[in-house]
């Protein structure tokens, strides 16, 4: 019985630290479960759980097959910036925040999220206040974020 529930409790150990903690998964997906290849069609859909692939231990949901294949034969062009956390906040203050998954820009062909909700849209600060600029603060942040 004991070596039963060591068993049990190694396996939901391993299950918790083996995700990747640098990615935005709350919603049990990266993207809030929404398919990543779709942006670069400039559509926000949502994945299904049916067409799951998991890259960097994380999963990822696709909308059909031709975009999970899409994704499996390039998978980095497709992995939002930042961990698909908010690009404007890791920019602005260094801090991993949600987002909105229909929120989204595709710059210099990367995928970028925002937060939208209760009347702000980081998407309308990114680009109202300078997306360059606020794209190499990401960058440094993001990188001192992940070590």
């Amino acid at each position: 019985m004991n070596r039963i529930l060591t068993v049990v409790i190694l396996f939901m150990t391993l299950s918790v630290f083996s995700q990747n903690e640098n990615y935005n998964v709350k919603k049990g997906a990266v993207a809030n479960g929404y398919d990543v290849v779709a942006y670069f069609s400039n559509k926000a859909v949502k994945g299904s759980k049916k067409l799951s692939y998991t890259y960097d231990n994380v999963a990822f949901h696709f909308s059909s097959k031709e975009n999970l294949n899409t994704f499996k034969s390039n998978p980095k062009k497709y992995v939002p910036q930042y961990g698909g956390y908010c690009a404007y906040a890791i920019g602005v203050k260094g801090e991993k925040v949600g987002i909105n998954p229909k929120t989204f820009e595709i710059r210099d062909g990367k995928l970028y999220l925002f937060y939208n909700s209760w009347g702000t849209n980081t998407l309308k600060l990114w680009i109202d206040e300078n997306p360059e600029e606020l794209k190499e603060k990401a960058d440094k942040n993001w990188l001192s974020i992940t070590k």
